[in-house]
């Protein structure tokens, strides 16, 4: 089912984008960089793609950033003593009405060897080759636990998710790939981590759904080191569209990051009639932990957490913490509720930093390439709540309450992998030349409707930015984009008389192709990890 929007509203959704910025959140806060089991690197919420799936929608939740394959012997558990949350929004009020928490326990096989004549506890992780679910050659198995509450995430109705087959509330989580000796070949792997795919029951749902808990090849492309090393690249190189993939690599590549992935029944996130949700992930830690100097035997002994839960990390939009919120307020963002992003950070939304900055490190006229219509109404829009036309008004609550998320219309029908524009909705728009002909578009499932791994985020941000959309799409006040709902004070519009950049600015992006990173078609999408041996 694909809903036939007004030709402002068309137009609308390419601004969408523009709470996004310019890579995968990585170690984006002060206080996270202690912390990277509980840091959040991605999260993707779409109308499953693989085929008979299409009255599902994935969720899927990134932690534990830039895991190079090779680190072991310990590798890349998860923090059993942390929380880890993907929260669904389906009224519009900002708060979550549904969340999903995920627990993980790491259970020590004292696995001994016969060394003379004693037995020997072995320093590895797997004695030798690994094929099943809890294999006799692992020394540690990390099993977890998935709850679903209903309402507040502290005060609402908890229930277990379970097998469909067995009824088991713990389910197993695949090792790392710790190398080729250890699990074969990347095809042999993928058949032992399928081992983990679990089919599960949901509280309050009809139908069965599927969740994954594991290791995945990183699914972000970006020139992350050039990206931070003040733009390594020229004006030229990024508004060249033949340059791509010829200035930069894609740095992140080779890394691998943890996934939390659940495919859920659309009809079970959903409110009613009403189609658009909005999604994030947090992860908490306890607000306290003791040490103990004088461990016992056994693994995971040296740590005693306790208190209430606390909030350490959050992700809707991709790499609004990095880029857009101010350095002083990062920890606090990632503190933070949808719910107070108005009064916390709306000065970081409607005058942003990223233009200037980037004229900064061009070698450019700071202040003539940052777009002049501020404060941003567009960016507000997008930012706070969502796209006239798309995400609202809706059946619920026609005016939503303004909060940084991703938004998702599940009335707008899943695409294939091979026929989706990396560039989702925006690049639709582009490729039948604007707005008006989006009768012709055949892809109106990807960014900014939710997100796709393939979606090429990071391109679009650059566009939408530094005012490129404007330009294509006509003059702001045709786009619907006037006023704020919640926010009566933002009424400026984006105009391309406001874009120094002019028509160049259409063409920025970051020298790395999105649609060239490797996917599975299938759930949990992600692709089977790099090896840390071969």
């Amino acid at each position: 089912m694909r809903p036939k929007f007004s030709k402002p509203a068309q137009a609308c959704l390419l601004l969408l984008v523009a709470g996004a910025a310019i890579a995968s959140s990585h170690r984006e806060a002060p206080f996270i960089t202690t912390s990277p089991k509980v840091d959040g690197t991605d999260f993707y919420m779409f109308r499953s793609y693989e085929a008979n799936k299409s009255a599902f929608v994935t969720l899927i939740a990134n932690y534990a950033p830039l895991q190079d394959a090779y680190g072991g012997p310990n590798y890349f558990t998860m923090d059993p003593n942390a929380l880890y949350e993907i929260h669904i929004d389906n009224n519009g009020d900002s708060k979550e009405d549904i969340t999903f928490q995920f627990r993980f326990k790491n259970t020590l096989k004292d696995i001994q060897l016969p060394i003379g004549s004693a037995m020997v506890s072995s320093p590895l992780t797997q004695i030798g080759g690994v094929k099943d679910l809890n294999d006799a050659n692992l020394a540690i198995n990390e099993t977890f636990t998935v709850n679903v509450v209903r309402g507040d995430r502290r005060t609402g109705t908890s229930e277990k998710l379970t097998k469909v087959t067995g009824g088991s509330t713990s389910f197993e989580k695949p090792m790392d790939y710790i190398g080729e000796k250890t699990f074969g070949n990347a095809a042999a792997y993928k058949t032992y981590a399928d081992k983990h795919i679990h089919m599960v029951n949901i509280p309050g749902c009809t139908t069965p759904g599927r969740v994954f808990a594991g290791q995945r090849q990183e699914g972000f492309a970006v020139n992350l080191g050039g990206i931070f090393d003040l733009v390594n690249a020229t004006a030229a190189q990024i508004t060249n569209p033949d340059l791509k993939n010829a200035f930069a690599a894609n740095s992140v590549q080779n890394k691998n990051v943890t996934s939390l992935s659940i495919e859920v029944p659309t009809a079970c996130l959903t409110a009613g009639a009403e189609p658009v949700i909005g999604g994030w992930t947090t992860a908490s830690m306890r607000q306290a932990r003791l040490l103990n100097g004088a461990p016992a035997s056994g693994h995971q002994t040296s740590e005693k957490a306790g208190g209430a839960w606390t909030q350490v990390s959050r992700l809707g939009n991709p790499l609004v913490n990095e880029v857009v919120i101010g350095l002083k307020d990062k920890d606090k963002f990632n503190a933070s509720k949808p719910i107070n992003d108005a009064s916390n950070f709306l000065t970081y939304v409607t005058n942003p930093t990223l233009p200037y900055l980037l004229g900064v490190v061009l070698a450019s006229d700071a202040k003539g390439l940052a777009p002049t219509n501020l404060p941003r109404a567009d960016l507000a829009t997008v930012f706070l709540t969502g796209i006239p036309g798309v995400n609202y008004p809706n059946a619920v609550n026609k005016s939503p309450t303004p909060s940084e998320m991703l938004r998702l219309n599940t009335a707008i029908g899943p695409v294939p992998y091979a026929e989706q524009n990396r560039l989702g909705v925006a690049g639709e728009i582009l490729r039948v030349g604007g707005a008006a002909n989006l009768a012709m578009a055949k892809d109106l499932a990807g960014f900014p409707n939710g997100r796709r791994p393939k979606d090429d985020v990071v391109d679009i941000a650059l566009v939408a930015v530094l005012g490129g959309l404007c330009v294509i799409n006509g003059d702001g006040n045709a786009l619907g984009l006037n006023t704020v709902p919640g926010i009566p004070s933002i009424t400026s519009a984006c105009k391309p008389s406001s874009v120094p950049l002019g028509a160049t600015s259409a063409a920025v992006h970051d020298g790395v192709d999105q649609a060239t990173v490797p996917f599975l078609t299938t759930f949990p999408y992600l692709n089977t990890p790099n090896a840390g041996s071969k």
